[in-house]
């Protein structure tokens, strides 16, 4: 197993370094100078030259991507220009917030999805297909926004039960702070498990069909052994492939959702820096998620070699 890891991670290296060369290179495609910016409405020809020089904006491109990557080898995003604050701090207040909407979000797609999938296989063509299919088609075609404003008009607005926005941190108030975050939750959740009810269907229907199942069966094996057991293991790899993808995705920032219940999470964090020209908290936040995703990658490949046996050989 600690071969199979190491030859993973070595596999990874070359691809973190063309992802550092596309956010630098695509950072300085986008337009405005930062010492402009900084230098406010007067824009004074020696403050310019002078954070121009600071922000090594009078280098070649080459000398400025190493001073960047240097600094990101030392754990240093930059600093943001509007609020002057590093982006590695900035990230480190978001990260919780949005780690607990993603890790939600997934719970409740993981506990409708994956069961609803195998319902739907095993009872093909029956009535809990139809009406498993028909809740999938709904939650793929739901707009997140359209559905975060219902729901505030239903459970808020109309019924008081839940805040309609905000964030209440669940250190100061763990009640509060779930009642503000299952909305938001919900509304990711449901369209993950649209996708991962049909995934699994998709998967547990080929799996269903193989000699091996056919053979347990004629074992004398239960059903509930077959399916879970024989069944649901070996459909497991694309599952772990789309699940890590869909958490990597809710990490980035579920910018609409966000915006929609006022959640302070990289959605917000990224859309407040765009608005701004806020480069180096773009830069900062979106290699912080492209390295998310490639870690999670890595940790589907070590799923994939936990799940699936032929890999040990």
């Amino acid at each position: 197993m600690l071969n199979y890891f190491l030859k993973r991670l070595a596999a990874l290296v070359p691809t973190v370094f063309f992802v550092t060369l596309i956010i630098f290179g695509l950072q300085q495609l986008l337009p405005g100078d930062a010492a402009l910016i900084l230098a406010g409405e007067e824009q004074d020809p020696e403050v310019i030259a002078y954070l121009q020089k600071k922000m090594h904006l009078d280098e070649p491109l080459p000398v400025r991507y190493a001073y960047w990557i240097g600094g990101v080898l030392q754990g240093d995003l930059g600093e943001s220009l509007r609020i002057q604050e590093p982006v590695l701090g900035l990230i480190k207040d978001k990260l919780p917030v949005t780690l607990q909407l993603a890790g939600m979000a997934m719970v409740i797609a993981l506990l409708v999805g994956i069961p609803a999938g195998i319902v739907s296989a095993v009872g093909k063509d029956t009535a809990w297909d139809y009406v498993a299919n028909m809740v999938a088609l709904w939650g793929l075609s739901t707009p997140n926004f359209w559905l975060g404003i219902l729901l505030i008009l239903l459970f808020s607005v109309s019924l008081g039960w839940l805040p309609a926005s905000g964030y209440v941190s669940p250190f100061e108030d763990l009640w509060g702070n779930l009642a503000a975050m299952i909305m938001p939750a919900f509304v990711l959740g449901n369209g993950i498990a649209a996708v991962l009810m049909r995934h699994t269907r998709s998967a547990m229907l080929q799996v269903l069909s193989a000699d091996y199942v056919r053979t347990a069966r004629a074992k004398g094996l239960g059903e509930r052994t077959v399916v879970l057991k024989h069944g649901l293991r070996n459909a497991m790899t694309p599952i772990i492939t789309l699940g890590a993808l869909e958490f990597g995705t809710l990490l980035s920032g579920a910018v609409l959702t966000e915006q929609v219940f006022s959640i302070p999470g990289f959605g917000k964090l990224i859309v407040d820096a765009v608005f701004n020209r806020d480069y180096a908290v773009i830069q900062g936040v979106v290699l912080f998620t492209s390295s998310v995703y490639i870690l999670l990658n890595l940790m589907a490949d070590m799923a994939y070699f936990l799940v699936n046996p032929r890999l040990r050989g």
